[in-house]
């Protein structure tokens, strides 16, 4: 168990990160991540809070269905957090923040208007069921649940409970996120371990993420990152009629171009790099590590790093680990891909799949 944004994490079980790494690539695991925020907008004026605010476009989707999106910071367009936003019911929306943001996500989100913007994270849990295995073992718990398609949003009951799934997850694989009142919470996780589901940490959930090329805020988000600078511009919609808090300053990082963007990088061996190791480009300090880790599919380091564009694959690359240079490739992202993804930018859908 660790300390992680003021809560008590599982880091890894018995089995070990690599154990359960490899579970959720093969088979299926659950996460309990209920120190993720749920931030409960509701009223008249929900939906034109969240479009005038957040970079999305919700009019793209619509009730039951859920979208990924950006609240930027007013001044530099820094990417204050990155978000889910289910669409729980035509006035009733659940966004979702970081554990450490919340109170920052109520802030902005809080309107003059009729409607609310209310902290309900303590009255529910968050279980993700990940992995190509998730939806045939939640099938008996919770058919409902299972069966929602990616990016959509359902209301189920379990025991008696009333509770929503979500299709989304953060690990590059298929799967569903489940909302539980907290009191149902623990009875529910025993069930899917019953089922077969095996639990899974922390140190898993990073280094699936990073085999994806989702990105963390800390670390490929946070301050003076911008979404054109973390390849994410496509969650940014430019010309909806609202506007978005922060667009002044993202238009302008657009029209002058970016001075650095995330990039993927590959060393041999299994010794990884870490976050905040020094990158050399053709014998020149060019930027820095914002995540690395061994990778337990591909048998060796990887690593993301904010890095000036125009890099060729030919370039001579290294990462300075532990006074020590180790040789690196440009690799295009995500480092792992699943059947039907494409290339390219980071991964496709922030924290979801």
């Amino acid at each position: 168990m660790v300390p992680f944004g003021g809560w008590d994490m599982p880091l890894a079980y018995r089995a070990g990160t690599i154990a359960e790494h490899l579970a959720c690539r093969h088979g299926a695991v659950a996460f309990d991540v209920s120190h993720l925020g749920t931030v409960r907008v509701s009223g008249a004026d929900a939906f034109d809070r969240l479009q005038g605010t957040l970079t999305n476009d919700l009019t793209k989707i619509g009730p039951g269905r859920a979208q990924y999106t950006h609240l930027l910071d007013p001044a530099d367009a820094s990417v204050v957090d990155d978000i889910i936003v289910w669409w729980v019911d035509d006035d009733v929306f659940d966004v979702m923040p970081n554990a450490s943001n919340t109170d920052r996500v109520v802030g902005a989100l809080t309107g003059t208007g009729t409607g609310r913007a209310e902290d309900v994270t303590t009255t529910r849990a968050i279980v993700a069921v990940q992995g190509p295995a998730a939806r045939e073992r939640l099938e008996p718990i919770a058919p409902e649940a299972a069966s929602v398609p990616r990016f959509h949003v359902r209301h189920f009951e379990w025991q008696g409970a009333a509770c929503v799934a979500a299709g989304t997850g953060y690990t590059g694989e298929d799967g569903v996120e489940l909302a539980v009142p907290d009191d149902a919470a623990g009875a529910l996780w025993q069930a899917l371990l019953d089922a077969g589901v095996q639990p899974a940490g922390l140190g898993a959930r990073d280094t699936l993420r990073l085999e994806a090329a989702l990105p963390l805020h800390g670390h490929e988000l946070g301050p003076g990152i911008t979404p054109l600078q973390a390849g994410l511009g496509w969650v940014v919609a430019w010309d909806k009629p609202s506007g978005f808090r922060g667009k002044d300053a993202l238009v302008a990082e657009r029209h002058a171009g970016v001075a650095r963007k995330l990039a993927g990088l590959s060393t041999s061996g299994r010794q990884p790099p870490r976050e905040h190791c020094p990158v050399i480009v053709d014998g020149t300090p060019v930027g820095e590590v914002t995540s690395g880790n061994f990778s337990p599919v591909l048998g060796h380091g990887i690593a993301l790093a904010l890095l000036p564009p125009g890099i060729t694959p030919d370039a001579s690359i290294e990462i300075e680990v532990r006074d020590r240079r180790m040789a690196a490739t440009l690799t295009p992202l995500p480092f792992v891909r699943k059947a039907g993804q494409g290339g390219g930018g980071g991964g496709s859908s922030g924290k979801g799949n």
